[in-house]
């Protein structure tokens, strides 16, 4: 072992991992120790939370880190996201409103064994030549532009190595963030516990109903991360390599206080009031469980990422979120992607004052624009009709720019990122606000909506739109192309906004259907833009896809001349 390192890891976990394999990919040459804390290889399907991937991260495992081969050969293929909705008779399945693709869709995913995952990508990375060592824990770091100076404990005495970065992957040990105090904390309340039981759980045996087991090809649903919901939480089944199955319940501390699900027992009971199909299929008795775990109020800040004296942070040590739509992955391979640039930039002997600012100033715009998702939000999960609006309105804007700028290289493009965020009233920020305002339209709506819906299914890919984003995001743009289409997905995110709008106004407030609407002052209070320049007409197109959404008796359209397709 040498003495000084160009970077060393602190953590060796899913973050850790997979930015050593990004930064030797790029640059073998790079000399990069992992210190990990556990002494033994990852239990196999008995270990952390995160085993769904959705497209930005499945980019980044198959393409940038070039894992394609073993994620087909080893772990399971993912057949989307896949919910199901409040009933007034949850004993059976099959009376339930299903959204989820009825369709293999077009861009991959995965379902990831997270403990056969990271004993892979430690086997991967020491074969790039990382160094990897268990039964380490670091203590402290002490700065210096000479090389930093790591102290650890390891095999019983605490020891020094240096390392011109230090990149802190310790998750909720948090060592930076406690040592340079930039703790932050996140307004979202919301806490969750999990447990994998052996074998498969496939949730077409979960009913007699032939015509409901057969409208899919057998395994589609087996293959979904799939989802029950009412207010205030849901409720995760999602199948395993290792053919176990992952089980958990994420819930508002508000609707479902903690205390009534932090031990196995208290968690089974919930489940039997809650979800009581569920409670028959998926709750063991607690000696055949493989692990049981709790997290309150998981969801935490940073008020720090990156720094130009050659430290950072990833994964779970910087900012979380929240599980729901699996963006966990998601934010590791944007903050490594920005890291590992940062990393490899420094190494040739650029200056990366400027590029870690820009950096860190829009991975943590990103979590603030990504909150409103989340934020106060569980309270409408008992509500069919609001949150088949909200999924479809999440994933539109997912794919049509997150996801996007990822495949096409955009988020560490400094022209796409000045364009997008450093102007006043640049697109980022139109995207931002745009986003705030239509989940604050959801809250809205809420104490008018509570019919309960049974008996039917909704596929996000009969939407056009969501289709041409979804299969868009393997197209290659230059940087130029690539803000044109930004734009041009944006515009179509306001149109859908505006259409959205006009049906639930039309619905809960009688106002005209065919009224002008400004997306960016939508309000159920009176105070909507419907006369300004910015107010958009109503647009057929768009039109028709948005009823797809509607479960309601749809209103009568009077087509208008300023009518426009998209």
């Amino acid at each position: 072992m040498q003495q000084q390192y160009d970077v060393i890891i602190a953590g060796g976990g899913l973050a850790g991992l997979t930015l050593s394999i990004q930064l030797k990919k790029q640059n073998p040459a790079l000399s990069i120790l992992i210190m990990e804390y556990r002494d033994t290889i990852a239990p196999t399907a008995a270990h952390k939370v995160g085993e769904s991937t959705v497209e930005l991260a499945t980019h980044y495992f198959r393409e940038v880190l070039e894992l394609k081969d073993y994620l087909e050969e080893f772990e399971l293929p993912k057949h989307g996201l896949r919910f199901f909705f409040k009933t007034n008779n949850k004993a059976e399945i099959s009376n339930r409103v299903e959204l989820g693709p009825r369709l293999k869709l077009p861009t991959p995913s995965h379902q990831l064994d997270r403990g056969t995952f990271e004993n892979y990508l430690e086997k991967h990375t020491k074969e790039l030549g990382t160094e990897f060592m268990l039964g380490a824990r670091v203590k402290d770091v002490n700065f210096s532009p000479e090389g930093h100076e790591v102290i650890f404990n390891h095999e019983g005495e605490e020891k020094r190595l240096t390392a011109r970065w230090i990149v802190d992957a310790t998750s909720r040990f948090s060592l930076l963030k406690r040592k340079l105090k930039f703790e932050k904390a996140a307004p979202h309340n919301v806490n969750a516990v999990w447990y994998r039981v052996k074998g498969v759980i496939d949730i077409d045996d979960w009913s007699d109903n032939l015509e409901w087991k057969n409208f899919l090809a057998p395994k589609l649903r087996y293959l979904s991360t799939v989802h029950f919901m009412d207010k205030g939480y849901w409720l995760w089944v999602i199948p395993l390599g290792s053919k176990n199955t992952s089980i958990g319940i994420v819930a508002d501390e508000d609707i479902h206080p903690f205390n009534t699900i932090n031990t196995y027992e208290k968690a089974m009971e919930w489940v039997k009031k809650h979800e009581p199909l569920a409670y028959t299929k998926v709750c063991p008795p607690k000696d055949e469980l493989l692990d049981f775990r709790i997290l309150k109020h998981f969801a935490h800040n940073s008020g720090r990422i990156y720094s130009s004296e050659r430290w950072a942070v990833t994964g779970e040590a910087g900012a979380f979120l929240d599980p729901f739509y699996s963006p966990g992955s998601d934010f590791i391979s944007l903050n490594n992607t920005w890291l590992s640039d940062l990393i490899l930039r420094d190494k040739a002997g650029e200056d990366i004052t400027v590029r870690a600012e820009i950096y860190e100033r829009t991975h943590l715009r990103w979590f603030d624009s990504w909150l409103p998702i989340y934020q106060d939000k569980y309270k409408l999960m008992g509500n069919t009709q609001i949150m088949v609006f909200k999924i479809f309105w999440d994933w539109a804007i997912y794919w049509s720019v997150p996801c996007l700028l990822f495949t096409n290289k955009g988020f560490t493009d400094l022209k796409v990122l000045k364009e997008l965020f450093v102007a006043e009233n640049s697109l980022g920020r139109k995207f931002g606000d745009l986003n705030k305002r239509v989940q604050d339209l959801f809250i809205e709506w809420q104490p008018f909506e509570h019919e309960i819906f049974s008996g039917r299914y909704i596929d996000p890919l009969d939407l056009n739109y969501l289709k041409a984003f979804q299969q868009g995001l393997e197209t290659k743009h230059t940087s130029t192309e690539l803000l044109q289409k930004l734009r041009m997905n944006v515009n179509i995110l306001e149109q859908v906004a505006a259409e959205m709008f006009r049906l639930i106004s039309h619905e809960v407030k009688g106002t005209p259907e065919d009224m002008k609407v400004n997306p960016y002052t939508m309000s159920l209070d009176g105070t909507t833009d419907t006369e300004s320049a910015e107010a958009l007409p109503v647009n057929r197109e768009i039109r028709k896809e948005v009823q797809k959404m509607w479960f309601y008796e749809l209103p009568d359209v009077i087509p208008t001349a300023a009518e426009e397709s998209f």
